[in-house]
């Protein structure tokens, strides 16, 4: 957990909803100079802290109305802090909880120096991040379709016809055989959906993976040198690490990832583990895909894998896989060298 430590002249907490928000701004002091609850309009906003400008610092709990509120302090030159919502307990845990409470907790938070941080992801690369991000959103969709496919064939005790339906040239024939032509106009409907998906995934991906080769070609190709690690893969690693020197050691990276858990002691003794839902479930998804892959794709991974095996059981395995992953994908970005399958072998 990282907290911002610097201190200010005034400090501002924004409890912050879709149409509306309460600003609370207080001095060093912490004696309340501003508390008004307001539409969220940038004007609006910049006209009441206007008295506070000078050496001011914003703070606001992170949640997904955060991002204009960035872009216009980073616009306005005024210091911008996102609060990490699951540390943030001091808020969610009070007897009484409203607007006007919550701005004037998070504006003391700041100012005592015990505001849990939360990445600013910037403004020119968050875009197409979010854009990855709903990709694969639309690829479960379509999973759905196939998965939904399949059962429909399965209740009416029929064989599909042709191969693999995820393959647009196996859906000939998809439909036919059923007694209920509401049943066929259902899977004639999933094959058009299917269709549909097909093309716009594919245009989409065109786009995702130029745009990264303009971003960091070179990154780009080094996560590619890893076994199982594809274009997609690569670029959802790329694009939710954003830049690796923010993380000063690699075991900063793995917690961020969710490829370890945190663990509660007290007195001496070990009281279970902790955190499962702080970080990025994205680069959890990747890396835990790409253990899977690796293992696919290269035979010394299986062998590794098989080791692990008998040693900690098979769903183990699998986990410290992705977490030596992470952390080789750690150093390659770090030192800006490609992927070395012998030197990961040795050190496992």
């Amino acid at each position: 957990m990282r907290f911002y430590r610097t201190r200010h002249a005034h400090t501002s907490g924004i409890d912050l909803h879709a149409r509306t928000m309460y600003v609370c701004v207080v001095d060093a002091a912490g004696k309340v100079l501003l508390h008004r609850d307001m539409a969220t309009d940038p004007a609006a906003f910049l006209a009441a802290i206007e008295p506070y400008r000078e050496d001011l610092v914003v703070g606001v709990e992170c949640i997904f109305t955060w991002y204009w509120l960035a872009d216009l302090c980073e616009r306005e030159g005024i210091a911008f802090v996102l609060g990490h919502a699951l540390y943030m307990k001091a808020i969610h845990g009070t007897k009484s909880k409203n607007d006007k409470i919550d701005a004037h907790k998070i504006a003391v938070l700041l100012a005592g120096g015990m505001m849990p941080k939360a990445y600013v992801y910037p403004c020119g690369m968050r875009a197409t991040r979010d854009l990855l991000r709903r990709r694969l959103h639309l690829v479960r969709k379509r999973g759905q379709l196939l998965a939904h496919i399949e059962n429909t064939h399965h209740q009416h005790n029929l064989a599909r016809p042709g191969g693999r339906i995820a393959s647009r040239s196996n859906r000939e024939g998809l439909g036919i055989g059923f007694a209920d032509v509401s049943t066929a106009k259902t899977v004639e409907v999933d094959v058009a959906l299917l269709d549909s998906y097909d093309d716009i995934l594919r245009d989409l991906e065109l786009f995702l993976v130029r745009r990264t080769k303009q971003l960091d070609a070179g990154a780009f190709h080094r996560l590619r040198s890893v076994p199982g690690i594809g274009k997609i893969l690569a670029m959802t690693i790329l694009y939710e690490i954003h830049d690796i020197g923010r993380f000063d050691r690699v075991q900063e990276f793995a917690s961020y990832a969710r490829l370890v858990k945190g663990t509660k002691s007290s007195a001496g003794k070990k009281h279970g583990t902790s955190g499962g839902r702080m970080g990025n479930v994205h680069l959890k998804w990747a890396f835990s895909e790409a253990a899977v892959l690796f293992i696919a794709k290269c035979e010394k991974g299986k062998a590794l894998r098989e080791r692990l095996k008998r040693k900690h059981g098979a769903g183990k395995s699998l986990s410290i896989l992705a977490h030596k992953l992470g952390r080789a994908v750690y150093y390659m970005l770090a030192r800006r060298q490609p992927f070395d399958l012998d030197r990961f072998l040795a050190t496992n």
